[in-house]
């Protein structure tokens, strides 16, 4: 919510804060909660089951994976929103996935590898980090990402892997659909925790008005979200996709670009 609203406050003139109303959490409008489910394509079994989850799950696809582009059509066909799960640079030297963005890159290798992982996907309409808390640092990278990914009409979402990330105000400032990571749920793979992560993930979103969570295609977090995503309507929780979270900021974009064509 607070991310949202800044946003929306960033891209309005005064006199057109009142949109920011639609994102007001009021008693007649449920809690939203979005959830992402990343480091999709290695495993076919497992990213099948997150495919069969409820349509408004979003599937994050990591590019070049062995079931990553045929994971990406099933998704699409049950209804949900996909996403490329693009590897980037991390501080604690693990090894990167294929088509990961780094800093030793110049700006034509680096957009060729950008656009090598989008074409990889079908179906994308945004992008998120796989890892990157190095590259998320580094502003001239962040700068050519979020200019290339405003070129293609793609959103992003700040995975959040780095307190000092500044993957989000860059896209802010280039006015760029963005929002960050909440909740992770099985940064610690036990149901106690990820069932802890949940409370806390619908705890944010009774208080904000909506939150963001991060999940993995791991047989802990599937077994938890099939038990607990049915439940939801009833504890007065809506489960959205990523795009109709970001659907605000979206709209707001949208009429604000069209009244300075006018002008």
């Amino acid at each position: 919510m607070r991310t949202l609203l800044a946003f929306i406050a960033l891209l309005l003139p005064l006199g057109q804060l009142a949109a920011q109303e639609s994102l007001t959490p009021t008693a007649s409008k449920p809690a939203r909660i979005a959830i992402i489910i990343d480091d999709i394509g290695y495993s076919l079994r497992n990213g099948l089951r997150a495919a069969r989850l409820p349509a408004n799950v979003t599937l994050s696809i990591l590019p070049h994976t062995p079931n990553g582009a045929a994971l990406a059509k099933v998704g699409f066909e049950a209804g949900k929103d996909i996403m490329l799960h693009t590897p980037m640079a991390n501080t604690r030297g693990v090894p990167l996935d294929k088509g990961a963005l780094t800093d030793e890159m110049d700006q034509e290798t680096f957009l060729a590898t950008l656009r090598g992982n989008l074409q990889a996907v079908p179906h994308v309409i945004g992008v998120n980090n796989h890892m990157g808390s190095q590259l998320t640092q580094n502003p001239e990278a962040m700068d050519w990402l979020m200019t290339e990914l405003k070129q293609q009409g793609l959103f992003f979402i700040d995975s959040r892997t780095s307190a000092d990330s500044l993957a989000m105000s860059t896209a802010i400032n280039q006015q760029l659909p963005t929002d960050e990571r909440d909740v992770f749920l099985d940064h610690e793979r036990s149901q106690a925790f990820i069932s802890k992560q949940f409370d806390y993930l619908l705890k944010l979103a009774k208080r904000d008005g909506h939150a963001l969570a991060i999940g993995h295609p791991y047989p802990e977090t599937l077994d938890l979200l099939e038990q607990r995503l049915p439940l939801l309507q009833a504890q007065g929780i809506e489960l959205v996709s990523i795009s109709e979270l970001l659907q605000p900021v979206i709209d707001t974009q949208a009429r604000i670009e069209q009244d300075n064509n006018t002008l």
